[in-house]
C-alpha cells in the first residue's frame, strides 16, 4: 500500500475511534436508506438460515451430512466427479428388507412381504433422491447465487460507503486546514458510493426473480406428491396386513425352531 493509502487508512481509523470513544457525530444516512439496509441484512440472514434448515430437512442425519460433505470436498480437490449421494433412510431400510426377503425366500409369507415392502421403500428412496436434486437446482442454488453474488456485492458497496463516509467526516472536521478541493472530492466519492449502494439494495428488494425459488419449491412439492413411489406407498404397505394365500407349511428360524404354519 502506498504512503497516501496508509495515511487515508489512518485518517479513517482516527475518525472511527473518535466516534466510538469520543462520541463524535458522523454524517447521518437518511431513514429510507437505513430501512433498506436493515431489510437487506434480514434477507442475508434469512437466506443463510433457510439454506441450512432446508438441507437439514432433506438430510436429517448430521453424521451422514458431514461425511457426505467431506467426500464431496475431497472429490472436488482431486478433480473427480461428484461423490455418492446422501444415504436415504428409506434406501437403507429397503436394502435390509430385500436382503432378508431373499434369504427367507417364498417358503413362508414373511419373505415375500419383506420383498414387496422393501421394493416400495426403494422406490420411495428414489423419489427422495429426485426431490433432493429438484430442491437443490430450483431452491438452494438460486438462494446460494443470491447470497454469493447480489448480497455479497451489496456488502462490498456498503463497506466502501462506510470507508468513504469516515474519510469525508475526518476531512470535514479539518475544514480550513485542508484544501477545499480535497474536501469536495471526498464528498463526491461519498455521494457516489451512497447512490451505488442505495441502487443495489433497491434492486435486490424489488427484483421479481427473488421470489422465483418459492414458486419452484411449491412446484417440486406438487411434483413429488404425484410420484409413483409415494402414491403407491399405501398399496405396498398394505402387504403388512393380509398376506398372500399360501398352503400351510412349516418355516424354520435360523436357530432351528419351527414356526407354526400359516393359517391363511
Amino acid at each position: 500500500m502506498s504512503v497516501a493509502g496508509l495515511k487515508k487508512q489512518f485518517h479513517k481509523a482516527t475518525q472511527k475511534v473518535s466516534e466510538k470513544v469520543g462520541g463524535a457525530e458522523g454524517t447521518k444516512l437518511d431513514d429510507d436508506f437505513r430501512e433498506m439496509e436493515r431489510k437487506v441484512d434480514v434477507t442475508s440472514r434469512a437466506v443463510m438460515e433457510i439454506m441450512t434448515k432446508t438441507i437439514e430437512y432433506l438430510q436429517p442425519n448430521p453424521a451422514s451430512r458431514a461425511k457426505l460433505s467431506m467426500i464431496n470436498t475431497m472429490s472436488k480437490i482431486r478433480g473427480q466427479e461428484k461423490g455418492p449421494g446422501y444415504p436415504q433412510a428409506e434406501a437403507l431400510l429397503a436394502e435390509a428388507m430385500l436382503k432378508f426377503g431373499r434369504e427367507l425366500g417364498d417358503d413362508c409369507n414373511f419373505g415375500p412381504a419383506l420383498g414387496e415392502v422393501g421394493e416400495a421403500m426403494r422406490e420411495l428412496s428414489e423419489v427422495k433422491d429426485s426431490l433432493d436434486m429438484e430442491v437443490k437446482q430450483n431452491f438452494i442454488d438460486p438462494l446460494q447465487n443470491l447470497h454469493d453474488k447480489d448480497l455479497r456485492e451489496i456488502q462490498h458497496h456498503l463497506k466502501k460507503l462506510e470507508g468513504r463516509r469516515l474519510d469525508f467526516d475526518y476531512k470535514k472536521k479539518r475544514q480550513g486546514k485542508i484544501p477545499d478541493e480535497e474536501l469536495r472530492q471526498a464528498l463526491e466519492k461519498f455521494d457516489e458510493s451512497k447512490e451505488i449502494a442505495e441502487s443495489s439494495m433497491f434492486n435486490l428488494l424489488e427484483m421479481d426473480n427473488k421470489t422465483s425459488f418459492i414458486s419452484a419449491s411449491k412446484g417440486v412439492s406438487a411434483q413429488t406428491s404425484n410420484e409413483p413411489g409415494v402414491s403407491n406407498w399405501g398399496q405396498h404397505s398394505a402387504q403388512w396386513g393380509p398376506l398372500p394365500h399360501r398352503h400351510p407349511q412349516t418355516c424354520r428360524c435360523p436357530n432351528g425352531s419351527a414356526l407354526l404354519p400359516s393359517s391363511v
